[in-house]
């Protein structure tokens, strides 16, 4: 049977996997991990509203009324178009069609020192490393008796004012105002300062300007002041420095959150290198109209690794739909192959967006329809539960949610010993 091979259990490997389980082809699974994680709400984890099993499912359980697919969990350390080996740490996978489907890591534009000291939100373990820094900050802080380092303490800076970035501010909004009030003696966890820097003139800037500014009204709500037209030029265990209108400046903080960008996975090198595979300046990969290597149409990249035009200038945004549309196009892409039928160039349909901003509040855009307020914010409920995989993590989720809304409280405030190390 033509053998085909996924690197990668994420949206677009998934969506590929189930696609080509249905038609007579020989699938193999490559992921590190033995789950599928929902990474749209890995921030409820890193601020305490959800565990990590709500959001993630095994690949095996997902795929398992597919006879023809296999899983293992596995790391792909070497691609060799040549002899058509996916190399990894335990054996070697031949194929004769690729699907690259790894995702993105975190990029701080090339300045990794700054990794140790602003932990990025790729992964349940570093949503874990922020969960608990966020909670030790307040534990340190009740401690602490000098004036200026608790301040320090309940200082925050959340470099970035993406969807993530808005939605970590706003969040970390509601545990200091509503959460944690009245938790603790010698502090007021409603008086933490919360930054967003963003380098751009607004937050959400892929969003209208309109929705963009009532983001950034009820981020003020929840006491969280967003900086724009900021440039981040250090990073340590004490603070930002910052570069914004020509003057410098340094906020003195010990809990700093990366979610200013992302960079294609390092696959996307080995490409370059094995199969000529040209980058873009994010390090993604540049593919055909068909989601393919232009120099090896046998080798398809797809989701947040693929460079893909959006027919207005600029490329697809790293957003599971798109990574979901491109994994089932791709797996009928190689149905027409093997059928010897040719295939229209991929075509994206799309969804909309969607940024929450705490209770009740959240921004939406599907078109040229636009919502703000609590409209938008069941929207994002109804659109994220929908795109949960499994029936008990839909049901688990939707009474922590409803569990949070009438209490204010979130059931996995616990500091854990992996990650626990305060920023300094």
């Amino acid at each position: 049977m033509h053998k085909v091979v996924i690197i990668g259990g994420g949206f677009g490997g998934l969506e590929a996997a189930k696609a080509l389980g249905k038609i007579p082809v020989e699938v193999t699974l490559l992921d590190r991990r033995n789950y599928f994680l929902f990474q749209p709400l890995l921030y409820q984890v890193a601020t305490g509203g959800l565990s990590p099993a709500d959001i993630a499912h095994p690949l095996r359980r997902v795929l398992r009324k597919y006879g023809n697919v296999k899983v293992y969990q596995d790391e792909v350390i070497e691609i060799e178009p040549a002899a058509r080996i996916v190399r990894t740490r335990r054996g070697e996978y031949p194929w004769d069609t690729l699907i690259v489907a790894a995702g993105s890591t975190v990029s701080y534009y090339g300045n990794e020192m700054w990794r140790p000291f602003a932990p990025g939100l790729k992964g349940i373990e570093e949503a874990l490393e922020i969960r608990n820094r966020v909670l030790r900050a307040f534990e340190e802080a009740e401690k602490e008796r000098d004036p200026e380092a608790r301040r320090a303490w309940l200082s925050f800076v959340i470099v970035g004012g993406g969807p993530t970035g808005v939605e970590l501010a706003g969040t970390l909004g509601e545990i200091a105002r509503d959460t944690l009030r009245g938790d603790f003696r010698n502090i007021r966890p409603e008086e933490a300062r919360i930054f967003l820097l963003e380098l751009a003139p607004r937050v959400l800037p892929s969003f209208p300007e309109d929705l963009s500014e009532a983001a950034e009204l009820s981020l003020l709500r929840l006491g969280v002041r967003s900086l724009t037209g900021v440039r981040v030029t250090a990073v340590d265990s004490e603070g930002v420095e910052f570069e914004r209108d020509g003057q410098r400046g340094r906020l003195s903080a010990r809990t700093v959150i990366w979610a200013a960008g992302v960079q294609g996975h390092s696959l996307a090198r080995l490409l370059h290198e094995k199969a000529g595979a040209e980058l873009d300046r994010a390090g993604r990969v540049r593919v055909s109209p068909d989601c393919s290597l232009p120099t090896h149409p046998e080798i398809f990249v797809i989701g947040d690794m693929a460079s893909y035009p959006d027919g207005k200038g600029g490329t697809l945004p790293a957003l599971a739909p798109v990574a979901m549309q491109q994994g089932r196009y791709v797996a009928r892409v190689i149905a027409d192959r093997l059928a010897g039928r040719a295939s229209p160039p991929f075509r994206y349909r799309d969804k909309g967006v969607l940024a929450t901003i705490g209770r009740h509040h959240a921004v939406a855009q599907f078109g040229r329809t636009r919502f703000r307020g609590v409209l938008a914010w069941l929207l994002w409920l109804f659109v994220h539960l929908i795109y949960l995989i499994g029936f008990q993590n839909r049901i688990l989720v939707l009474i922590q949610w409803a569990f949070h809304y009438f209490s204010y409280n979130r059931g996995a405030r616990i500091i854990t010993e992996q990650g626990c190390r305060p920023s300094g």
